[in-house]
């Protein structure tokens, strides 16, 4: 199993990937949109420190912060997460994903909550080479 990871530096407004795979993939397995990780899980410095901002399943159904579980639900959006509408008031019924991460998912999106010493420009340049 293994799960790609987009991580968002707010800071200088970049965005890194990452493929976690193995152990460190299934310490992510349970985890819920909102909580806070350290960078060792995501192979960063131990002081970094990151929260799980959403992320999507293989078919590209997007994580709902505010659903509870791991599955797939129909609910009735009037925007956010999984519909943009397009006029006022529009409403639309969207297939999307409850906020736990499961064997599912595929995209795990995070942000940097704490920075560590290296930059993470610096971080992966190096990983790179």
């Amino acid at each position: 199993m293994e799960f790609k990871v987009v991580i968002s530096d707010p800071g200088t407004g970049r965005a890194y990937q990452r493929v976690v795979s193995g152990a460190n993939a299934n310490k992510l397995v349970g985890k819920k949109v909102g909580d806070v990780i350290n960078g060792t899980l995501v192979e960063l410095p131990p002081d970094y420190e990151l929260q799980i901002t959403g992320g999507s399943d293989r078919d590209g159904i997007p994580i709902r912060p505010d659903i509870p579980g791991s599955g797939r639900k129909k609910i009735l959006l009037s925007g956010g997460v999984g519909f943009n509408p397009r006029e006022k008031g529009l409403r639309r019924r969207k297939l999307v994903r409850g906020r736990a991460i499961s064997r599912d998912i595929v995209q795990i999106n995070m942000k940097v909550i704490t920075s560590g010493k290296i930059p993470l420009e610096e971080f992966f340049k190096k990983a790179e080479q």
